[in-house]
């Protein structure tokens, strides 16, 4: 890992790459307008985008089509889109400082993440699809006698994927991989926020042999770029992480067009029950801590609400309170830092305002808040005696910030846990085998963690029940996402 002298020495040299990527090529907005890139951890602008219309998308999506239709990618073997996406996989390593110096500049995550976590995620999602294609096969049916009837997949068309700003590589990665890997052309649209990693992958894309117009990057607004391909009449698919509002608004877009696939991962209100029978407190609230604060609470699985048995909760809360100052924000380019800036200061203002209306509503602050200064910062936040009800705990904050609710039963803690419009992800810490069971199967989640927190790798699927969502990120559940299943059936004469 480089020092924080180091990775300053790299920013001053870095040329950061702002322009869409189109057809095998950067290049501006038709309109030629751009949008500011601010550095949330100094408020300085350190680029300018391109904001990306309905001009850009109508020509990526022609190219898109053109690609799919001459079948070089499409129709080629899957061991040639094996080596392609392995390749890629190498050169995002090989530019793996550059990617995370990006990656920090643009969320105000913490480098160290970037290097050694976000980024080597992403290449491994790429090389985990690349060695999955070529050991998926087809069904045959078993039908009379007389009649073959086979199951083949193959790929959907054109895929937009719509990713978020807390994880722009590596959300992503998650849908690049499956989505190249079965031969779709995929046009990459990352949020305006966070951008510069998903430009820079155009470069990778043309190294590692991507055709053109199979890989493309349209930057811009979700009202503009993002709408646009929602409501193209020849995007075939919208693959899609961020919040459950635009997942909606995507699905509408959906129905009112083609009636093209939405795969949405959307929010999440997390909860993670603690029980008086838990063995290893501390491990519990270090990753309760963890769970909460890590990546800022920018995290759609992040652990914010904890519920603790109320035998054991006044004891346990001063131990997370203890496990919360390791994230004592620093400077994100500060190798030590585990907690970076949030997105932007608007966002900041927005998590603050849900602190203070959380204490107006009953809660007790035990720790946190704004840090002030330059910089999108905020130190992690304890609320303690929520209520269920309480707008704190009911909507999703996307921030450091934890709501602890107390219980007397395993009947209250999991109907408190299930009394939410969300499903992502839940956990369960117990040593009681019976407990861990009977808890975990009436847990209404896409992913429910026993003594930890968010564990997990490519073979299991991400996503969520309810609210969450509908798709799956992830294993092979994911690669079936992007495909048409396609049954053949043939008479058999004698």
């Amino acid at each position: 890992m480089k020092t924080q002298q180091q990775w300053n020495e790299l920013k001053q040299r870095c040329a950061i790459e702002s322009r869409a990527f189109i057809n095998g090529e950067y290049a501006s907005a038709a309109t030629g307008q751009t949008i500011a890139v601010v550095n949330p951890a100094s408020d300085e602008t350190i680029a300018h985008i391109a904001r990306c219309d309905q001009q850009d998308v109508n020509a990526a999506v022609q190219f898109a089509r053109e690609a799919f239709q001459r079948g070089e990618w499409s129709q080629s073997a899957p061991s040639v889109r094996k080596a392609v996406l392995n390749k890629f996989a190498d050169l995002i390593d090989a530019n793996n400082d550059q990617l995370a110096l990006l990656e920090t500049l643009d969320t105000g995550k913490p480098i160290a993440h970037s290097a050694s976590t976000d980024i080597p995620g992403a290449a491994n999602a790429l090389r985990w699809y690349a060695e999955a294609v070529d050991k998926v096969y087809g069904e045959v049916a078993p039908t009379e006698q007389d009649v073959h009837a086979f199951i083949t997949h193959q790929p959907i068309g054109v895929v937009a994927a719509v990713v978020p700003w807390n994880f722009p590589l590596w959300i992503a990665c998650w849908k690049l991989g499956p989505a190249l890997a079965a031969g779709n052309s995929v046009i990459l649209k990352p949020s305006e926020k966070s951008s510069l990693s998903a430009i820079f992958l155009g470069q990778l894309a043309i190294q590692a042999g991507l055709p053109n117009g199979v890989f493309q990057v349209i930057t811009g607004y979700g009202h503009e770029a993002g709408d646009a391909l929602a409501r193209h009449m020849d995007v075939d698919c919208i693959a899609f992480t961020g919040s459950t509002r635009i997942a909606g608004q995507l699905m509408v877009s959906a129905g009112e067009t083609n009636l093209k696939r939405v795969f949405a991962e959307a929010g999440g209100k997390n909860a993670n029950i603690v029980f008086a029978d838990c063995g290893d407190l501390d491990r519990a609230a270090a990753e309760t801590a963890a769970g909460c604060f890590y990546n800022q609470g920018e995290v759609c699985v992040a652990a914010t609400r904890l519920l603790v048995d109320n035998q054991i909760k006044d004891a346990f809360v001063e131990k997370v309170i203890a496990a919360a100052k390791r994230f004592t924000p620093k400077d994100p380019l500060d190798p030590s830092s585990a907690m970076g800036a949030l997105i932007d200061q608007d966002h900041k203002a927005k998590v603050l305002n849900y602190v203070k209306q959380g204490v107006a509503e009953g809660a007790r602050l035990r720790c946190g808040g704004d840090v002030g200064g330059q910089g999108a910062f905020v130190e992690p936040v304890i609320l303690d005696n929520v209520d269920n009800r309480m707008t704190v705990a009911q909507e999703e904050i996307f921030g450091p910030v934890l709501c602890v609710i107390g219980f007397d039963s395993e009947q209250q803690a999991i109907e408190i846990a299930n009394d939410s419009k969300y499903g992502l992800g839940a956990a369960l810490w117990s040593d009681n085998i019976n407990r861990v069971h009977r808890v975990a199967k009436q847990l209404q989640a896409g992913s429910v963690w026993v003594n930890n927190y968010n564990e997990g790798d490519m073979t299991v699927p991400f996503g969520g029940f309810k609210m969450s969502g509908n798709g799956r990120d992830k294993s092979l559940h994911a690669l079936e996402k992007f495909t048409e299943t396609k049954t053949t059936w043939i008479r058999l004469h004698r």
